[in-house]
């Protein structure tokens, strides 16, 4: 069947028509039936094309059509990933299936352990949704020739998705990508691709990974109240669980939080990020007098702090607790077992890093945004990586054994560091300013510009490539364009202003990343000046992203 649908409404309906007849679910067959009955205008956009792997997978809301996360777009997409695997020299190789506890998602992970199980594949399906980190984790551990987790991470509460590992627990990159993408368009129709059930259930896959996570700790020191929040993902038990291996025993859930619920009643937007999201976390935080706090997105692969800053709690930015991080493993960092060790970040988060990696002598690479080439920083394969972060949440603390963003494996290792600190006398906080003050307050921002016509994002960037800025926030700047190797323009002037303007890989929005850096004398007078920058540099970037 074409992955593609143009011409008059005739042509759609009956392009829906003949999917509708390969459907495998009779469910989604009566939901598209019926739009097909109605002539809806929505028929077109539902028969428009299968997701394409972006840069977590594929993401699409939970619908019936070619174009949505369905079983009939899984089982094709399954079939397509089990003939590039096959044609690779793969065939009868493990692969390991997970899920999260989203709508639809255990249909999913079952008919992909189905299609792959019929091809041959020796697949171990988990047994209960669990978090992503799980996957990979496994992925490595059995030496699997992939992985696939059905998961939308942070995406909204409509939205499903299919996260693709290769050998090694990494992700694709081009040209793999679009090779998958053309097996998959070339298989036949979902109700012809053979099922069976002759999967294994692999029952350790939580254990086997928890024991790892409890080895992360670098100190002794366990005096520290947690309080924790899942978000309604699948985190909470897999991170009581972690701590308490660890040696963090006091530690609070947000109690409406913490069962997984695919409709996350509490929160308008399952990310971290998100404003609002975590007030219940730091409400939770002040009542029981905690010493850090805990966020994980809906799949825990995801992990932000909050800390208690002047008598008030606060979330830190993925770039702080990046640095904190880097320190806190570079300066524990065995270098006789580990004598080239590098550390990576991304293009759109803070520079910090670098100047941290150059006071400990180590490797230090910026790669484009995403786990993908994260993990692949340095010579290609991530050789002595130890440590990546993206300013997104995203944390790699244990590279060797999950090499992709971990939530839970980060919220120890920061449990370790915090009460290591505690210990001493000091806190987060404090940390995050020696080291301000060490390399340069680094503040940054974000902005994003969510449309509804997707055609206006390669407008406003043509528009921004012809006429690019000479001068932002009273600063002169530089343009270059990053094109062919990704879709973004990084701008930079004098101050350690930077910004990068990029569309999501996940989401219809623009998104713009900012920063300022102020050498310090005095660390408030220099808080202040830069956050008087951040606010000049936020204006000017809206108001040239929106033309004004």
């Amino acid at each position: 069947m074409s992955e593609s649908v143009v011409g008059s409404g005739t042509d759609v309906r009956a392009a829906a028509r003949r999917w509708i007849a390969e459907d495998v679910d009779p469910r989604a067959q009566a939901e598209l039936q019926q739009l097909v009955d109605a002539d809806s205008p929505e028929l077109a956009d539902r028969m428009s094309g299968m997701p394409r792997f972006g840069t977590a997978g594929l993401r699409a809301e939970v619908r019936a059509g070619a174009n949505g996360m369905n079983r009939a777009v899984v089982v094709r997409t399954t079939a397509g990933v089990a003939e590039w695997l096959a044609r690779h020299g793969c065939g009868g190789g493990v692969v390991v299936v997970g899920r999260d506890a989203r709508h639809g998602s255990e249909d999913f992970a079952t008919d992909a352990a189905g299609v792959l199980a019929a091809a041959g594949f020796d697949v171990r399906l988990l047994p209960e949704p669990l978090p992503t980190p799980v996957v990979a984790h496994a992925v490595r551990a059995l030496d699997a020739v992939a992985g696939i987790q059905i998961t939308a991470s942070h995406n909204p509460p409509q939205d499903n998705g299919y996260k693709l590992y290769l050998r090694g627990g990494i992700h694709l990159v081009n040209p793999t990508d679009g090779e998958i993408e053309a097996a998959v368009a070339a298989t036949p129709a979902a109700n012809s691709v053979p099922r069976a059930q002759t999967w294994t259930i692999h029952e350790s896959a939580l254990d086997d990974y928890l024991d790892r996570v409890a080895t992360l700790p670098r100190g002794s020191a366990r005096g520290l109240r947690i309080a924790a929040t899942a978000l309604h993902g699948v985190g909470a038990r897999p991170l009581r669980e972690a701590l308490r291996r660890a040696g963090f025993a006091d530690v609070h859930l947000v109690a409406s939080q913490a069962e997984p619920d695919p409709d996350f009643p509490t929160v308008g937007f399952p990310n971290p990020e998100e404003p609002g999201t975590t007030d219940a976390l730091l409400e939770l935080a002040a009542e029981v007098d905690a010493d850090l706090a805990i966020a994980l997105d809906p799949d825990a692969d995801r992990c932000a702090l909050g800390v208690l800053v002047d008598g008030t709690w606060r979330m830190l930015r993925g770039d702080e607790t990046g640095v904190l991080l880097a320190w806190h493993i570079l300066s524990t960092l065995d270098r006789t077992a580990t004598p080239d060790p590098l550390v990576a970040t991304t293009i759109v988060s803070a520079t910090m890093l670098r100047s941290i990696a150059a006071e400990f002598g180590v490797r230090y690479d910026e790669t484009l945004t995403g786990f993908k080439w994260l993990v692949r920083a340095g010579d290609g394969a991530g050789t002595g990586l130890v440590y990546a972060y993206e300013e997104a949440l995203g944390h790699c603390v244990d590279p060797d054994f999950v090499r992709d963003k971990d939530g839970i494996s980060t919220a120890v290792l920061a449990s370790d560091l915090a009460a290591t600190l505690k210990a001493t006398g000091r806190s987060l906080p404090q940390l995050l300013d020696e080291l301000s003050t060490a390399h340069g307050l680094h503040r940054t921002g974000q902005i994003s510009v969510r449309v509804s016509d997707l055609d206006m994002i390669p407008q406003i960037m043509q528009r921004l490539r012809e006429t690019p800025p000479t001068r932002l926030a009273e600063t002169t700047v530089d343009v270059q364009d990053l094109l062919p190797d990704t879709d973004a323009l990084m701008i930079t002037g004098a101050g350690g202003l930077r910004v990068v303007i990029r569309p999501s890989g996940t989401e219809p929005k623009l998104k713009c990343y900012l920063q300022v850096v102020e050498q310090v004398d005095a660390l408030p007078a220099a808080k202040q000046r830069a956050a008087d920058r951040l606010a000049a540099l936020e204006q000017a970037v809206s108001e040239l992203v929106r033309g004004g």
